[in-house]
Order: structure tokens, then sequence, then C-alpha cells
């Protein structure tokens, strides 16, 4: 569903623009809710966590905001009492600007680990904030929390009266563990903080915290939800639906345009003792770099499947004689291919979307998960990413 103004979210108001962080494109963008929001958010378990992370960690223990700030192309990570001191100060500005409490302001960053903030820069332009808020554009607001993304990324549904959009960053250094990248979610419709809580959380762990590009958790990552109430309630199943589609159409997103990416990865594992362990096989798969380089290279080697199995050692139930291993419906193992078959391989491995399904036979639980191939470009942009 394409966002219009009907289908945007009421009540939101947002201030994008260029503070010189980036060369010339948006590097900061505020949303604000005209009311107090029900809020909830997840962050990176880093230990290297930045004060974006910390500070909103604790802004959002009462389950409220109004605010989010995001700042691009700089992660003020790793830059000590210093960093945290400029991450207050811009909460404290824009809390100035606007009138919102600084500790009902969620704040994120995104970009190159241990450079500060060009502080000055961001107070200048920060300046007269208030008065330049205008009906928010989630377009603008998807593109300026951008870094190497080539594509803005929002996904919008309806839930009655109610809208809800989400907006995401990230191609590269993911691997959630949410408690990756920056994901935010607005929504006009009203609901509880517990079962917001309840209904973010469980969508998180089945949609984001099933992604990975290149195993690589990053020291920001973020994602925040702020709902006004402003449409009136709504059915709680129904939004938990529209929810899940939304973080699963951004998830698909960030897999298509991952670092160098030129497939999305796509692995179920069913049959398993439960939902943990499906999700442990799927991510060994999915983060294999031998399974990444066969499917970019289309090359029929499904035994890097298995293999990516055996690494399980933890997993002492799984039995390779029950283990069926399949790239869409074509059963590889246990199985003679010919060179018919292995040629049908090929082909189901150059398709955009690479389809792989592992039933381990020993449970009734299952679990997706969601990766992209490995290619020179990912090479080629890491490692010339901070010059």
């Amino acid at each position: 569903m394409s966002l219009t103004i009907s289908s945007t979210p009421q009540g939101f108001s947002a201030f994008i623009t260029n503070l010189g962080i980036r060369d010339t494109t948006d590097d900061f963008v505020f949303i604000k809710s005209s009311v107090p929001c029900v809020a909830d958010g997840v962050f990176t378990q880093s230990l290297f966590a930045g004060p974006s992370v910390t500070i909103s960690r604790g802004n959002l223990k009462d389950s409220q905001a109004q605010g989010i700030v995001v700042i691009s192309k700089n992660a003020n990570v790793a830059n000590g009492s210093v960093g945290i001191a400029d991450a207050q100060e811009v909460l404290q500005l824009v809390a100035t600007e606007t009138g919102i409490t600084a500790h009902n302001i969620v704040i994120a960053s995104t970009g190159v680990i241990g450079r500060r903030y060009p502080i000055e820069k961001i107070r200048a332009g920060l300046l007269g904030l208030g008065k330049k808020l205008t009906d928010a554009d989630f377009h603008a607001a998807a593109r300026g929390i951008m870094t190497t993304d080539t594509v803005a990324k929002l996904a919008t549904r309806q839930i009655g009266n109610a809208k809800l959009v989400g907006i995401a960053k990230g191609v590269g250094m993911i691997e959630p563990n949410m408690a990756t990248l920056l994901t935010f979610f607005f929504t006009d419709a009203a609901i509880s903080a517990n079962n917001l809580r309840s209904i973010f959380r469980s969508t998180i762990d089945k949609t984001f915290n099933c992604l990975s590009v290149d195993t690589d958790t990053s020291t920001s990552d973020s994602a925040v939800i702020l709902a006004n109430g402003i449409a009136g309630e709504v059915s709680e199943p129904d939004f938990a639906s529209a929810l899940q589609e939304v973080a699963q159409e951004l998830v698909l997103k960030i897999a298509r345009d991952a670092e160098g990416a030129t497939k999305i990865i796509e692995v179920t594992v069913d049959s398993a003792i439960n939902y943990a362990q499906a999700k442990t096989v799927a991510k060994a798969i999915v983060n294999s770099p031998l399974v990444k380089t066969a499917v970019y290279g289309a090359d029929p080697n499904w035994g890097r499947v298995a293999m990516a199995i055996g690494k399980c050692e933890n997993e002492h139930q799984i039995n390779p004689e029950r283990v069926v291993i399949r790239f869409d419906n074509v059963k590889v193992y246990p199985s003679s291919l010919t060179d018919e078959n292995l040629e049908q391989l090929r082909k189901i491995m150059s398709k955009d979307k690479v389809n792989i399904h592992v039933s381990l036979n020993i449970g009734e639980s299952s679990a997706t998960v969601w990766g992209c191939d490995l290619s020179e470009g990912y090479i080629e942009i890491n490692g010339k990413y901070s010059t």
C-alpha cells in the first residue's frame, strides 16, 4: 500500500533537514506527535551501545514518548562522556524548541563509530525548529535516516479508522539482537501500554530479529513505536496482524537492498523441538558465508546447507537421518540428484529470492528467517565505508 495523505496517521508533524553531517542529503529527522503517545522500544544488546540507545532506554521506561530524533551518518558511539553530553544536548535543544520535555523524546543515531557529532552545526541547524514543523512526510523521513541504503524503506496499513506507518534503514552491520538497524512505527490507534509492548516485542522477535545480512550486530540498533490514540481504539488482533505485515515488508526491503546483495534468501525450518531451535538452525544457514556465496553464484552445492545445520552442535536432538532439505519443492537430501536435478536446482538458485526449506522431523515448531547473498559488492562498500 503506497503512502498517501489519507493513509497517514493523524497528529504527527516533522522537521527534516541537512545539518552538515552528510555532504548534501538530509541527515536529521525529528517526528513529533501533537499529543503524548503510548510507546515502546527495543534496542541493541551490544556491549558498545551508544548514548542514543542508553538514553532512549531510560526515556521509554514509563512507556511514553512524544517525539523521535534521528541523526544519520554519525553513530555517536565510543565517544565517552562527551558523546553522552552531546546526545543530551541535542535532546535539550529539541525540547526547548518544541515544548516537549527531553525525557519524552527518543534519540537514535546511525553511521560511523568513534566520531563526535558536529555539535556546533547541530546547534545552529536546530534554531527555530519549533516553527519549522510541517505535516509529517514519512517518505522524506525514510530517506533522511538512510546511510548506505540505496532506497527508502517504508510500509503502511490501515486498521479500522486508524493508520500505521513504518520506516526503516539498514543494509549492513545487520544481525538483529534486540534487542539492528533503525526502525520506527507510528500509529494513531489507541492501545494500552501493556498490550502495545506485548504485540510490538513479539512482532520484532519474529521479523527484525529473524533478519541477518552479515552477522554483525550494530552498536545503535533501535526499534520504537509511538501510538497517539487520536483515531480511537481498534481490534488488537487486527493491529497485531497489520504490525506484523508492515514489519515483515520492511525486513524484506532491507534484505533486498543489503550491501552488495543480488538476491534474498528465505530459510524456513520446521518440525523442530521448539521455536528457538528452529530459529537457531535457520540462522546458521542464512548466515553461512558458504551458503551465501553459493546462492550468489547459483552453484547447486546443497551440501553447504547440510554443513550449516551440522554446526549447530548444541542441538543434540537433531538426527541427520531424519533431516530433509529442499530448495523450493526440490528435495536435495536425502536424495540422489541427477544432472537434470542439479540443473533444476541451479535455476532455482538463479531467482531473485531463493527459498531453502529444512524439516528436522523431531517436533512441531517452525521459524522463518531472511537474509541475502554475499557478493564482491559487500567488500567494495565496506572496504571504503569511513573514507
